[in-house]
Formats: C-alpha cells, structure tokens, sequence
C-alpha cells in the first residue's frame, strides 16, 4: 500500500510517500533499458519530512545530491539506498557550512540547482546554501541550457559581447551550435536588433545573387559543397571586414543564416532552375536534330529523354542522378544512339569518358569506338560538361579537354592529380 505523503506542484522534484507504514523519499531519475523512467524510493524519518516539508533550498539540495546514485544505477541496477540514507542528515539537518563542505566532496547535479533558481557564481564557489537562497519550485531548463552553452564557449576561450550574444539569439543558435539557423527578431532585445540588422544587411548585400545549387551526385536534396564554402567565405570575409568588434562564433553563425536561407531556395526551385552553368541555361536545348538521349547508372537502370517534352535534357539527367546516386551505384551514362555517342560520368573517381563510334558493326562485325579520358573538377565542371554535350555532342567537349586517349596514361594523371 502507497499513499503520498508530501508532494511539491513540480512533479519531478521527489515526493515523501508512506509504503507499508515506512516513510520514504521517491524520484524518477533515468530510463530502463526500455526508455521508461526508472522510479527510486528510499527510507527517511519523521524529521528529514519535516524539513523537505518546510525548506524548498534543503529539499532540491537533497534531490540533486541522490540523482548521482541513480544515475549509477544505471538501466537496471538497484539504488545504493545506504549510501542514498547517508546523505539525509547531512544534507538536511546540517548547519549550512556544513552542507557547503560536503557538496565540495560528494557528486551533485548542478544543472538540476540552477534550472530551480540557484545563483550560478554562489554555486561555481561553493555556497550552495547561499545559492539556493532564490529557489523556485518551478524548473527553467532554458537558463540549464544557457549556463552549458557558455561554459563550453569559456572552455573554447570564447568570451561573448553583448552584439555577439544578440546575433546568436536572432539566428537560434546561442544555446546549440548545430541547431539550424533561422531569423529570431522577437528573441533579440529592442535596443540591440538595430545592429543586428545592419550586419545581417551586411552579409545579404555580400552574397546578393549567389546560389548554392544541390549536388545530384549524393542525393536528390544534397548541396554543393563548392557553392556552400563560396558563400560562405564571401559572407565571412565582408562581415569580418565591416563589423571587426564580432567574435567567431557570430560571424559564423550569420554565414551559416545565409547559406542555409540559399540551401533552401534550391531545394523548392524546380531542377530546371538549379541547372545555370557557365552563364548558360543549362540543357535548354540539344543540338540540332536531337530527338532522344538514353541515361543508364551502374546498375542497369535506363530512362529516356524525347525532345518537345516539358522539361530539358540536363534537367532530366541530374533528376535521374539524384534518384539513383549511392555509394555502390556512381558512373552514369548519357548516350545519343543515332549519332553514336556518348559519356559516362565516374563520380567516385572525378572523371569523365567520352564515346565516340569509329566504325559501326557490319556482317556480325563488333562496332569500333574511340575512349577518351578526361580530369574533372567538382559538381560545376560536371555540370558545365553535360551541358556542353547535350548542346554539341562529343564535338562541343573539345574545349573541355586535355582528352587523354590511353587509359593507362589517364590513370597516372588522376594519380598525379590526387597526389597534389
């Protein structure tokens, strides 16, 4: 039989229950091997209730210095209660200098004490009694979060200006680094969002124009890694140079705003519109007489494009990549059957073949073709290839060159290549 004895209106802070006639002090702390919370009781007395009944600071005290031994309990070992019962007359009955000294020896949940109110300089030196002296039942787990961000920002050597602490709360980023940025003005103090906005005017009029296009090559919403740090740089370099007062971490985060703002405008543009190369609408046509192009993948999956649909060969092309790229799936193919030619594209290996057919096969003969190899650097270049052959065939790629005809030759460049 339970019957609750004492409870607080936060529902988290431990409650006195009595269980069979026995008094005893019971917390949810950590999960189960399942993810479900974990319950822990042990026995107190009559005087210990009294003082969790009549000491707010006392009773947090006591929670945060048991949660270390539930933690050490882990998914589904057994409280330690003696060493749980150790700390009740200590913690609770102690005078407060006492507390102070045992709080320097014993572990104890900091974030717990400051979620409650706990004045964070008064526990960094070890008056928790003191620090506790603001104690709210309610819990504020944003001012946790804020206190951990810091500290691992002082442990950085990071110190934040009251400029620089507004630029991360508009961007969301002031507690986590990673979170995705986004535009908070109603986080930002009245008398600070002025200057907030000159900077983030400062890095829009920087990048104003640039894309960062997506990268078929790893999946159908993947971006261009070469786009991204263009940006970025960009952003960095004009932000660094108007506003030189900004520690790192603004900087950054304003750099990481705008490349996410031009992320997402690629990803909702049709593929079509993510297909501009070498100030050339990329595939907004084929040569002349071009009726059909055939894309396969590595492996043996083919579509095909028909001239006078809706929507160019380029644009088909890097749709099908996108759907089929992976790991163990990265040459792909774009052929013209009847002018027997083509290209095959080596993700994996930043190099591209192109196909011409010398002799077509008569009388059962084998038909004849001409390999040529060429170096490829990064998405762009790829991009502008594609388009090129697309417009003008194997010809169009001339320019694109050296065209290295022996593989054995080819291999030894891609090997110098990547030896630099």
């Amino acid at each position: 039989m339970r019957d609750v004895v004492f409870t607080r209106r936060s529902g988290w802070i431990p409650n006195v229950i009595r269980e069979d006639g026995e008094l005893k002090l019971m917390l949810g702390a950590g999960a189960d091997a399942n993810h479900e919370p974990r319950t822990f009781t042990f026995s107190i007395k009559d005087a210990h209730l009294a003082v969790i009944r009549e000491d707010l600071a006392r009773h947090l005290l006591l929670w945060s210095a048991v949660l270390p031994l539930c933690d050490a309990a882990g998914t589904r070992g057994r409280l330690d209660e003696s060493a749980a019962t150790a700390l009740l007359d200590p913690v609770l009955l102690s005078a407060p200098e006492d507390v102070d000294a045992l709080f320097r020896r014993i572990p104890w949940d900091k974030g717990r004490l400051i979620a409650h109110g706990a004045d964070i300089d008064l526990l960094e030196r070890g008056q928790v009694c003191a620090a506790m002296r603001a104690a709210t039942e309610t819990s504020d787990g944003k001012r946790v979060q804020e206190h951990h961000a810091a500290r691992r920002r002082a442990e950085r050597g990071v110190t934040l200006g009251p400029l620089d602490t507004a630029i991360l709360k508009y961007t969301g980023q002031y507690l986590h680094g990673a979170t995705i940025p986004k535009r908070l003005p109603e986080a930002v103090a009245p008398a600070l969002l002025s200057e907030v906005m000159r900077v983030i005017a400062t890095a829009e009029q920087a990048c104003a124009g640039m894309r960062i296009g997506r990268d078929p090559r790893r999946g159908k919403r993947a971006t261009d890694k070469s786009d991204w740090d263009r940006v970025a740089t960009t952003v960095d370099t004009a932000v660094r140079s108007a506003h030189p007062e900004l520690v790192d971490d603004a900087v950054r985060t304003v750099s990481f705003l705008m490349c996410s703002e031009a992320t997402d405008r690629s990803r909702n543009a049709p593929m079509d519109d993510d297909e501009e190369t070498a100030g050339d609408r990329a595939g907004s046509g084929a040569r002349p007489g071009k009726t059909i192009l055939s894309f396969t993948d590595d492996k043996g999956a083919e579509k095909k494009w028909k001239a006078g649909g809706p929507r160019s060969a380029t644009a088909e092309f890097w749709e099908f990549v996108g759907d089929r790229s992976a790991a163990d799936n990265d040459v792909f193919t774009i052929e013209d059957e009847e002018m027997g030619e083509g290209i095959q594209l080596h993700f994996y290996a930043d190099s591209i073949a192109r196909i011409t057919t010398e002799r077509a096969g008569e009388g059962g003969s084998e038909p004849e073709y001409r390999v040529e190899y060429g170096l490829v650097d990064g998405l762009r270049a790829y991009r502008n290839l594609v388009s090129a052959f697309v417009r003008g065939g194997c010809a169009a790629l001339d320019e694109h060159g050296p065209w290295i005809p022996d593989a054995a030759a080819f291999e030894r460049a891609r090997r110098e290549r990547n030896a630099r």
